[in-house]
């Protein structure tokens, strides 16, 4: 059985849950890094050198990056449905899953972690407004994507809305200034219909 090493906490942990919830995929689970620690024992390293969460286990494949393990376990197991048959469509879903990686993940650290990490009295406001604005202004070129696209990756569901989920939960939960973009919140409240996104993200909460 597939063995995921990761807190369910972690947004990158959450993705790969969700993903196998999705596919209806049984796994087990060990909580590593945060509260928990292990992830710079000399054991968790030899799987993943990086010592971050999650590793994914399956027989002699391990991986780690959690968008990597989405992409594996979309293309193995929902080809056709999660992982686009056709290549473009493929390789357009790529692009929007690097773009969380790349754009999108860095742009929230500076906004998650003061606000759900820090105690009031060391928080920057100003930092954290500003920090915002620029996370919201990521979350514009999704807005304008999605105007002419009901799921990231096209008009069906795929694995490029996964990497993106658990981001635009905290956007819309964080005690921030939003602008408005409705065609975000539109895609937004589609994938909180899904059981999957519920069970493996908002169930969560901002932790």
């Amino acid at each position: 059985m597939l063995l995921v090493k990761g807190r369910n906490t972690s947004s990158n942990v959450m993705k790969v849950l969700w993903t196998l919830t999705e596919i209806g995929l049984k796994y087990e689970r060990e909580d590593i890094g945060g509260p928990y620690g292990g992830n710079d024992r000399a054991e968790y390293r030899a799987l993943n050198p990086n010592g971050l969460v999650p590793t994914a286990i399956d027989h002699d494949l391990v991986l780690w990056e959690s968008n990597t393990i989405v992409r594996w376990l979309a293309a193995n197991h929902s080809l056709g449905t999660l992982c686009p048959a056709e290549t473009g469509d493929r390789a357009r879903c790529e692009m929007w899953m690097d773009w969380q990686l790349s754009v999108l993940n860095p742009l929230m650290v500076p906004v998650f972690h003061p606000l759900v990490r820090l105690p009031a009295e060391d928080r920057d406001p100003d930092a954290i407004a500003a920090a915002a604005g620029k996370w919201g202004e990521s979350w514009a070129l999704l807005d304008t994507h999605l105007a002419s696209s009901k799921y990231i990756g096209g008009e069906s569901f795929t694995m490029a809305d996964i990497p993106i989920g658990p981001l635009a939960f905290r956007w819309f939960e964080l005690p921030i200034e939003r602008p408005d973009l409705p065609n975000l919140r539109r895609w937004y409240d589609a994938i909180c219909e899904r059981p999957a996104y519920r069970a493996n993200v908002v169930k969560i909460g901002l932790v």
